[in-house]
């Protein structure tokens, strides 16, 4: 069987790729619609933020002695600044906030000097360090441009950029790394290390599944789908809600604003994270990295910009879409073209995206 004088099996081949490549896509792209849907800035830092995020994981799950001395003392930083913005019981004094927050700390650590697990201390370690990330950028840069104009807050994104390129070439240099947490038993705690999956006898081929892709993407849909639940069900989610469909009127009926986008960083920083580390694991941690989330901007558009549910779908359609362009035209056409010819069909044909919510403005 050929399809357009490709081998069946080739075109079987990129779609089994294109999807589990896809829900790594998604990832990514939920990270950029979080901070779109509570800021309604679009974060052209994200792919550095991946980049920041992949590289403290491979620091901590390369050195085991540091992991936890550091990620102890993220754990200290971190929960200095949400410790300004958490709402307290009217009935504690200052004593007891402290006291609360002395024991979160305490057992942080305590998590992290008991636990012989590599991977943990390093997923410990770079979740603390990815959401202490993104509270410094919205902290540091973002909240002090409220009130201004949205072209300025956009390009103030685009310096911490840059800013976040610099700070990773002159801490952990331009050289590719690899980081195979999938390959060993000591990374997952598996019974053995499996090789790639091979369906034999497929439209006259082998179709190949590298295991760690799929393991990956088992990982981002289970991490997409938390993060669903949470935004639907928890407090803390309804008050993202609010927030992002009205910041103005959310905190007219008491919600801390300013704390909310606080924790959409924080979250976005921490996603951002995960999901460079899943593609770094099936490929490199690379400085190209950042161009990887320019490749998934697509997605967001083709999704919607505050569509959660869109993002999932246009992750999966972007990342068909390149291995697809990858069988038929070679991996230069199918990363680097075909992604920005569909952004270029879905701002034609539905410039709000497939989910995304038309905005009239009366005069």
């Amino acid at each position: 069987m050929e399809i357009l004088g490709q081998p069946g099996f080739a075109v079987l081949q990129g779609l089994i790729t294109g999807v589990l490549t896809g829900g790594i896509y998604a990832l990514i792209a939920l990270g950029i619609v979080i901070i779109n849907k509570a800021s309604g800035v679009f974060n052209f830092a994200h792919g550095y933020m991946m980049l920041l995020g992949a590289l403290i994981f491979w620091t901590f799950f390369q050195n085991q002695e540091l992991a936890p001395v550091v990620a102890f003392a993220l754990s200290g930083a971190l929960l200095a600044i949400l410790s300004t913005g958490i709402r307290y019981p009217a009935t504690w004094t200052r004593g007891g906030r402290v006291a609360f927050i002395a024991v979160a700390w305490a057992v942080i650590g305590f998590i992290l000097l008991q636990t012989d697990n590599l991977a943990l201390r390093a997923i410990v370690g770079t979740a603390l360090g990815a959401a202490l990330m993104g509270l410094l950028i919205e902290r540091l840069t973002i909240r002090p441009l409220i009130g201004q104009p949205l072209f300025t807050t956009v390009m103030m994104t685009l310096a911490v950029g840059e800013v976040l390129l610099g700070l990773t070439q002159v801490t952990w240099g331009s050289v590719d790394r690899s980081l195979p947490i999938f390959a060993t038993v000591n990374a997952l705690g598996l019974p053995q290390a499996y090789p790639p999956l091979r369906i034999r006898n497929v439209l006259g081929g082998t179709v190949v599944i590298k295991t760690e892709l799929l393991i990956a993407f088992g990982i981002a849909v289970a991490a997409f789908i938390g993060f669903v639940l949470f935004f639907r069900y928890t407090r803390l989610g309804l008050s993202m809600r609010a927030t992002a469909e009205n910041a103005d009127l959310a905190q007219a009926v008491g919600l801390r604003v300013r704390a909310v986008l606080a924790v959409a960083w924080a979250i976005a920083g921490a996603l951002a994270a995960l999901a460079a580390t899943l593609h770094g694991s099936s490929t490199a941690l690379s400085i190209t990295m950042p161009g990887l989330a320019l490749r998934v901007f697509p997605a967001v558009l083709l999704g919607g910009l505050e569509s959660i549910g869109g993002a999932f779908v246009g992750g999966l359609v972007i990342g068909i879409a390149e291995k697809l362009g990858t069988v038929y035209f070679g991996s230069d056409v199918g990363e680097q073209l075909i992604p920005f010819v569909v952004l270029m069909i879905v701002l034609i044909v539905r410039p709000s995206g497939l989910f995304g919510e038309e905005r009239i403005e009366r005069v």
